[in-house]
């Protein structure tokens, strides 16, 4: 889904690169969302993947030995190239929802998601062979090539209203937060991303 806010006001862009397993990444899309309700902004959903930023790691930080990580991201990359980046975000959107629109603790069904974003089941197939994988691969190098250092998922690139662009690894929240504090996060996200002397910050609770 893209998300845009009618009327004539400046607009700003968002870049998100998501892997449609990680849990916290969820919840910072749904972040993005109440953002993009609350200022004019368009979100452009990307798909990348935890399994190629571990490759060649002697242990899975994600202790995906078994390589199921690379499933999810493989049809979200056919999703995304099949069906653009609107679909790729209703389809995560799904992932991680009931039909009622519950948020679950966890991703769902993949083919219940795809029916319900009225996307061909035969995507699943997609997961289990490498026919997307230099889709996936060129998505991925696209969103770490924006950054300077070793990240994980999500990666958001923020486009401002003037054409400069931002990019940062996260945030990563562990909850959408409530009232002004998902503008606050906002513009927090921005100033530092736009610093060029800031690296890092992480705060343990």
């Amino acid at each position: 889904m893209t998300t845009s806010t009618a009327g004539d006001s400046p607009r700003w862009a968002a870049d998100f690169w998501l892997d449609p397993a990680c849990p916290l990444t969820r919840v910072t899309a749904r972040w993005l969302v109440t953002v993009a309700d609350e200022i004019p902004l368009d979100i452009r959903w990307r798909v990348m993947s935890l399994s190629i930023l571990n490759e060649g790691k002697d242990v899975d930080p994600e202790g995906d030995e078994d390589g199921f990580l690379w499933i999810p991201a493989r049809i979200a990359a056919a999703v995304q190239t099949g069906h653009g980046h609107a679909a790729l975000g209703e389809f995560h959107t799904a992932l991680w929802t009931d039909p009622d629109g519950t948020d679950r603790e966890w991703f769902g069904d993949i083919a219940d998601a795809l029916r319900r974003c009225d996307l061909p089941e035969s995507l699943v197939e997609s997961g289990f062979s490498t026919g997307y994988d230099a889709e996936l691969r060129a998505s991925h190098e696209e969103g770490v090539s924006r950054i300077q250092a070793e990240v994980g998922t999500p990666i958001l690139s923020i486009t401002t209203p003037e054409g400069a662009r931002h990019t940062a690894f996260g945030p990563v929240i562990t909850a959408v937060p409530d009232g002004t504090g998902a503008l606050d996060l906002w513009h927090a996200t921005l100033r530092l991303a736009a610093l060029p002397e800031f690296r890092e910050l992480k705060i343990g609770r």
